[in-house]
């Protein structure tokens, strides 16, 4: 009897290890100390200079207290190139899919779409590619481009 019970403790072992590779492997980033907005999709339409992008997002939000309250576009530089305001809280609709453009840049332009909270500002979970080639999950650095913070356009209230 003890020999059949480590046999499948062993087995249990063995898929639970597997089921975890296969989650690290997953294309949507973890929201990291439940306190990011995190890109989770991203796609584009329209001709080229004019695009309109959905973008799915992740985000731990409590209300007006605690929400994404914008996604944006920005060039490898940090450059920022569109901004989509959020106007209200997601609490119970995660993950979340916004459109938003027009967004004036060549199908070929790398670009990174990120997320911000009202409260703990970028997080480091984007998407980076082109329209040409697509988007795929990407970590950027912490602080980069974190002075675009300020820049408008710029949230004017939360509705719920």
């Amino acid at each position: 009897m003890h020999k059949i019970y480590n046999t499948v403790l062993v087995f249990i072992l063995f898929l639970s290890c597997s089921s975890n590779n296969d989650t690290a492997n997953n294309s949507e980033p973890p929201i990291i100390n439940g306190k990011f907005a995190n890109i989770v999709s991203v796609t584009a339409s329209g001709d080229e200079n004019a695009y309109t992008f959905k973008v799915g997002i992740k985000s731990p939000d409590k209300g007006c207290n605690q929400y994404a309250n914008w996604w944006e576009v920005i060039s490898e530089n940090g450059d920022l190139i569109y901004r989509r305001i959020l106007g209200h809280s997601h609490v119970n609709e995660q993950p979340f899919v916004r459109s938003g453009g027009t967004v004036n840049i060549p199908k070929d332009q790398i670009v990174i779409i990120r997320a911000h909270m009202n409260t703990s500002n970028y997080g480091t979970q984007t998407f980076k590619g082109s329209v040409a080639s697509g988007f795929a999950a990407f970590t950027t650095t912490e602080g980069f481009a974190k002075e675009l913070k300020s820049q408008e356009p710029q949230p004017s209230g939360c509705a719920f």
